[in-house]
């Protein structure tokens, strides 16, 4: 590893008159720093979305598009496995704001040279770039969360935390309309948004900080007295777990984290099956206007955020820390969403936006739960690689492989309606594998 990357050692304790007031004032510094930072990487995230209908209009087939989308969503879902086991490693400091800025950078380069968008490989290729340091967000957000904040206020912090995805997500196309505007170019959706998120990583480097360790503090456990049943995810101060041990000891043989990692493919189809094909799908059947949709689209991360709040609240309070019945009423609900959003025929937009909120509303807590879960079922040193595991799930397969690939594919030769259908497939087996999880978890339960 990149010797400036490496995680700093631990440091001697400080004084413990100075512990309380120290710690409280970095936890609130370090969420302040992953959220808005993870919001970051979302106005740089999609921009293809809102571009695929401009590039429908300069001669590319939905199924090339869907093609050239698939590879950022290939790169994020490898790069979060891989690069999650190296941040386990790293100095969160460094190691998410340099992914941010590299992205943007990236993204910058794709709006304003016209080679950039001149070719499917080319598209492909600068994506797929993007994708892979994309995929050094998620993982460093996990592993901050894991050191600052204990089991038992995690679930809470966690659905805050979440809606980082919606904020930067419903910032992004209003970033791109405005930067249309002030620029008089549909290339500004790339490059606007491009240029604040490299604002946004400068500032989150000066925000974040490592281990609480590596600064003089206690472990959260130890200042929290939140100790997890027979130290689970624990492990002792001062120990270092190689790349191998991560994977062969607490990733390879964990058949629960390997449970939601299935269902989290499916969980994310749906996800960005709808999201991804939302801007042209909204101008080429239902009628709407490029600024309309875009406006739909910023709607359904809006949304969500209430929804990731009530969805976490739900598991921790109603359903006792069970987050599997949650996600399942959940999807359940967007099942009916998906029909009607589908059916509503052209010229009742209120219709179709209310559908889309729904939507949005419903989606994202049980990808929130599923993240929360794998950072749960593995010691803290193992977290950024679980967090990744399930990411390299929900965007390889699901996102890059079904949802753009496959879905761009299924559009071109069967139609809308034809798509529609498979997403509800998709949304009756997630539910069919979130279930599975409950039967696993009573099993291991009366062990």
């Amino acid at each position: 590893m990149l010797k400036f990357l490496k995680a700093p050692p631990n440091q001697p304790r400080i004084a413990e008159e100075d512990i309380d007031k120290k710690y409280t004032k970095l936890r609130w510094q370090v969420f302040i720093g992953i959220f808005v930072g993870y919001a970051g990487y979302y106005l740089i995230r999609k921009n293809f979305a809102l571009a695929i209908p401009n590039l429908v209009d300069e001669g590319f087939t939905k199924a090339e598009l869907g093609l050239a989308f698939g590879f950022l969503s290939i790169a994020y879902g490898l790069s979060k496995f891989l690069m999650g086991n190296v941040s386990d490693r790293s100095n969160v400091k460094i190691f998410m704001p340099l992914g941010l800025l590299l992205s943007a950078i990236t993204m910058i380069i794709m709006g304003v040279l016209p080679v950039a968008t001149s070719s499917l490989l080319v598209m492909a290729v600068l994506l797929f770039i993007s994708g892979w340091f994309q995929g050094m967000g998620w993982p460093p957000s996990g592993r901050t969360m894991v050191h600052w904040f204990s089991l038992r206020e995690r679930g809470t912090k966690m659905s805050i935390w979440n809606v980082a995805h919606n904020v930067g997500g419903a910032t992004m196309p209003v970033l791109a309309i405005f930067g249309m505007e002030l620029f008089n170019d549909w290339h500004a959706k790339f490059y606007f948004p491009g240029m604040v998120a490299v604002i946004v990583a400068i500032l989150i480097y000066f925000l974040l900080k490592d281990r609480p360790e590596s600064l003089g503090l206690p472990s959260i456990e130890e200042w929290k007295n939140d100790y997890p049943d027979n130290n689970g995810n624990l492990v002792s101060a001062g120990s270092e777990v190689s790349a191998m041990d991560i994977f062969k000891k607490h990733i390879f043989p964990n058949r629960f984290l390997w449970a939601i990692a299935f269902a989290n493919a499916f969980v994310y189809l749906v996800r960005y099956g709808i999201q991804d094909w939302a801007p042209i799908y909204l101008i080429e059947i239902k009628g709407f206007t490029e600024a309309e949709s875009s406006w739909a689209y910023s709607a359904y991360e809006i949304a969500a955020i209430p929804g990731t709040l009530i969805c976490g609240w739900l598991s921790d309070k109603v359903f006792k820390g069970k987050r599997a019945p949650v996600s399942i009423i959940f999807m359940t609900l967007i099942i009916i969403a998906v029909i009607i959003y589908w059916l509503n025929p052209a010229g009742h937009p209120l219709i179709d936006n209310i559908c889309l909120i729904a939507i949005g509303f419903l989606i994202y807590g049980p990808v929130m739960l599923i993240g929360v879960h794998a950072l749960d079922l593995v010691v803290k040193e193992a977290a950024g690689t679980a967090a990744g595991l399930t990411g390299l799930f929900g965007y390889f397969l699901g996102t890059s492989i079904l949802a753009n690939i496959v879905g761009g594919y299924v559009i071109e030769n069967f139609e809308w309606n034809g798509y529609f259908m498979f997403m509800i497939m998709a949304s009756f087996v997630s539910i069919l594998l979130i279930a599975l999880t409950i039967k696993r978890k009573k099993k291991e339960i009366n062990k």
